[in-house]
């Protein structure tokens, strides 16, 4: 059984009725009530009703707390994050659910965590999820029939070292774990397009945030992508530049009134200096000499990622026959003045099951 209105087993309908009577005190916080609202709960939690119930309690605190009820009203994320963060909710899929896309070569995570606070970036995700929320209960009105959940189409060319800079994924691991606590089964499919060399390092980093169940709900599509994304989208909803007939009213095939396309931020938005980052370790590197670190890269596909407090000359190189890769920081420039640098370094090893982007007419499912 499904767990759906007409598909609940005998078990699965008696702990939506105790589902129901437990948590009596908070419905009226809720933005739903009907059963297909407080079925998204139970799955979630494999119809377990006291973590279901624990689920929902901590959910009215986070709605209170973060004012969600009047959030598209009367919230408005700053400038800089309402014109560099890129996507947008652009059209249906079949099933008429609202199709939202993140374009991410665009995004400048840098210039936007030194230009917004962390606050700004999660209410922005909440307000957009809000949105889509709202969105699926008018087309529920709209078509007759339950919509809840919505298809997302991720953009992934572009996508390079500066997306998995780490504060930059620590900050979506924040907003990716914010999602799965609150909004249980709001995500119906992901189609992930364009995905570079790289993207199973990036996929890595952040997998762990995500539970299994939405995992298997992310198909990274080949090179085909443009004929899978029509099996699920009608061309008249999908935009022209993915493949199908949808343009701006001026005929802008990129869609830009509904998608933002974001770019790079620029410093006169900045509102501090840096990032605060904690560091492991610190050195003082006197004028004209250098700072040499040497780490163990023995896995085919690792990833050298380092970060550093302060601007100095970064250089990378190989020791072939020792098998260690060289992190440099260089002050040999510098003739007057020494430098104090604070940094972090990590080897990032490659996926353990390793996910290649397709490059054929295959596609990939993720788990």
């Amino acid at each position: 059984m499904s767990g759906r209105i007409g598909d609940l087993s005998p078990k699965q309908a008696e702990s939506l009725t105790e589902f129901r009577e437990r948590i009596q005190d908070v419905l009226h916080s809720l933005p739903a009530q009907h059963d297909h609202y407080l079925l998204r709960w139970l799955r979630a939690r494999n119809f377990n009703v006291q973590k279901a119930e624990n689920m929902i309690r901590k959910h009215v605190e986070f709605r209170k707390q973060m004012k969600v009820d009047n959030i598209i009203a009367d919230w408005k994320p700053p400038e800089v994050i309402e014109k560099y963060v890129s996507g947008g909710m652009c059209g249906y899929d079949r099933e008429g659910s609202p199709i939202w896309y993140d374009v991410i070569g665009p995004l400048d995570p840098k210039g936007l965590l030194l230009s917004a606070t962390k606050q700004d970036f999660m209410k922005t995700k909440i307000r957009h999820i809000e949105m889509l929320q709202w969105e699926c209960r008018r087309q529920s009105e709209k078509l007759g029939k339950n919509i809840e959940s919505t298809t997302l189409i991720y953009d992934c060319e572009g996508l390079g070292l500066k997306h998995i800079w780490k504060p930059a994924i620590e900050t979506y691991g924040e907003i990716l774990t914010m999602y799965e606590d609150n909004y249980p089964e709001g995500l119906k499919r992901l189609l992930l397009i364009k995905a570079p060399k790289m993207f199973p390092m990036a996929y890595n980093l952040i997998k762990h945030f995500l539970c299994e169940e939405t995992r298997r709900k992310i198909m990274v599509l080949g090179s085909n992508w443009q004929e899978v994304l029509r099996k699920y989208i009608d061309p008249d909803q999908l935009p022209v530049v993915y493949g199908g007939t949808l343009t701006d009213p001026d005929g802008d095939p990129r869609c830009r009134t509904m998608i933002n396309y974001g770019g790079t931020v620029p410093k006169s938005y900045y509102v501090q200096e840096s990032v605060r980052v904690q560091y492991d370790s610190s050195a003082t590197i006197s004028r004209g000499s250098s700072l040499q670190l040497e780490y163990d890269v023995t896995a085919p596909s690792s990833l050298l990622r380092y970060d550093s407090s302060c601007d100095i000359w970064l250089k990378t190189h190989r020791h072939a026959e020792r098998n260690k890769d060289v992190l440099c920081f260089d002050n040999s420039y510098s003739i007057l003045q020494s430098k104090k640098v604070s940094y972090n370094v990590e080897v990032i090893p490659p996926p353990e099951e390793q996910v290649q982007p397709p490059c054929s007419r295959g596609d990939v499912r993720l788990q």
